[in-house]
Formats: C-alpha cells, sequence, structure tokens
C-alpha cells in the first residue's frame, strides 16, 4: 500500500515536501513516479526516479522548481516543490513501476498507484 502526505494550502511562491511510504511490500527495487490531476483535467505525469534514485525526470512544468528522491531504506519517495504556482494545484499520486526506468511515464506504465494527497496554491 503506497500512502501520500504532505499537501494543504500554501501560497503562491510557497514550498511544500510530499512524501509517499509503501507499506506491507518493498519498493526499492522500482522506479517510482508522482502524477497530479487538476480539477477537471486528465491525470498527468510530473517526476520519475530509478530504483536507485540515480536517475531523475520530470515535466517541462515543474523543471527547475520540483525535485524527486527516495530513501530506500525508508521505503519512502519524496517530492519537495519549490516556488510553487496556482496552477500546481491537484491532487498528487505516487506511482511504482516493476519493470524497467522509463523518464516519462503515462499512466498505462504504472503498476500499482497510491493514494492521493490534496495541494492547493493560492495566489
Amino acid at each position: 500500500q503506497l500512502q501520500a502526505s504532505g499537501g494543504g494550502l500554501v501560497q503562491a511562491g510557497d514550498s511544500l515536501r510530499l512524501s509517499c511510504a509503501a507499506s506491507g511490500r518493498t519498493v526499492s527495487s522500482y522506479a517510482m513516479a508522482w502524477f497530479r490531476q487538476a480539477p477537471g483535467k486528465e491525470r498527468e505525469f510530473v517526476a520519475s526516479i530509478s530504483w536507485s534514485g540515480g536517475i531523475t525526470s520530470s515535466a517541462d512544468s515543474v523543471k527547475g522548481r520540483f525535485t524527486i528522491s527516495r530513501d530506500n531504506a525508508k521505503n519512502t519517495v519524496y517530492l519537495q516543490m519549490n516556488s510553487l504556482k496556482p496552477e500546481d494545484t491537484a491532487v498528487y499520486y505516487c506511482a511504482v513501476r516493476k519493470g524497467y526506468y522509463i523518464a516519462s511515464m503515462t499512466e498505462a506504465h504504472v503498476d500499482y498507484w497510491g493514494k492521493g494527497t490534496q495541494v492547493t496554491v493560492s495566489s
């Protein structure tokens, strides 16, 4: 089971760090990713990380502002979000891919989804 946490209501320019902790299974050997879904929009890729943490990728819309990382000892992946904008408002989901790493994942590449956490950025 994957549980995302750390969301909340912040102002534009603020920072948040999301966490996704896995329980019941180890995810240390899997690639992981963050997706988000804004109201009325499709779920979209945000960032991904290889099993070792050595390779990361992020969507152009968040590049330079968001950083994905992981701590395999804690079975947890993080998303550090800086310089937040109102358009970052969405429910954020963590995801696991059991196969080889893909930089820009789509929903079809995901094997497990976590429960989302709401991020709301006010202007």
